[in-house]
């Protein structure tokens, strides 16, 4: 985890694309834990998602997908900065949007990242996050955020996790919100979970099968025949 904030670090995000559009947003840190193992931008860590972020805003699309049977822990961590050459980084705020429309399953925490008084990167290597927002409007300070998926994968089945981090904010759902009061961008997080897969073959409807039933009787002369699964 991040120890001093080093302007060189701002674009040392694995996978991001060039881009020529200027921005006050911009990446700072990022971290994650999939499945009890942590990866971390300053170790020099590759992200394991597929995707990737701008150059300039660190905002864009990350997907990761597995494909494994079992229980499953994905957590994801982002440390950004709003207008930090005009204002510094002490004076933003965050807030969890429609916590009520969060899906089972997904976690989250807002939070100062660790250098005074945040816990959430060491929640994050716990792997359970507070469900807390320590940087409110009425406290602001440093923000970072995270949001994580626990699942479970049955034969066949494969998850993808998407994340979104975006200057424009999701028309409904479950998301995270940073602001700067003295900017006029904000920035937004927002995740979805899929599963696909695992399911059994379809099994013929009621009438389909006496159908089938009734002219294989006539046509064999065997009387009714128990019908198979397609």
């Amino acid at each position: 985890m991040k120890k001093y904030k080093l302007a060189v670090l701002a674009l040392m995000t694995v996978g991001l694309s060039a881009s020529p559009a200027m921005a006050t947003s911009s990446l700072f840190d990022w971290a994650f834990n999939v499945d009890g193992t942590t990866l971390e931008n300053y170790l020099g860590d590759s992200m394991p998602t597929v995707g990737s972020l701008d150059a300039s805003t660190g905002l864009g699309t990350l997907t990761w997908s597995t494909s494994v049977v079992g229980s499953h822990s994905f957590l994801a961590f982002f440390d950004y900065e709003i207008d930090e050459g005009i204002n510094t980084y002490f004076n933003e705020n965050a807030e969890a949007v429609n916590v009520g429309d969060a899906a089972a399953g997904q976690s989250w925490e807002i939070d100062e990242p660790g250098f005074v008084f945040g816990d959430i990167y060491d929640n994050l290597v716990a792997g359970t996050l507070d469900g807390l927002n320590g940087v409110p409007d009425s406290a602001p300070d440093d923000v970072s955020w995270a949001m994580g998926w626990d699942f479970i994968l049955g034969a066949d089945e494969t998850a993808t996790i998407t994340l979104s981090l975006s200057d424009t904010a999701p028309v409904s759902g479950f998301y995270l919100a940073q602001f700067d009061p003295d900017s006029q961008e904000s920035i937004y997080f927002f995740s979805s979970l899929d599963i696909s897969g695992g399911g059994t073959e379809p099994v013929p409807e009621p009438a389909t099968m006496l159908l089938m039933g009734t002219g294989l009787a006539g046509l064999l002369g065997i009387g009714r025949k128990k019908m198979k699964k397609a």
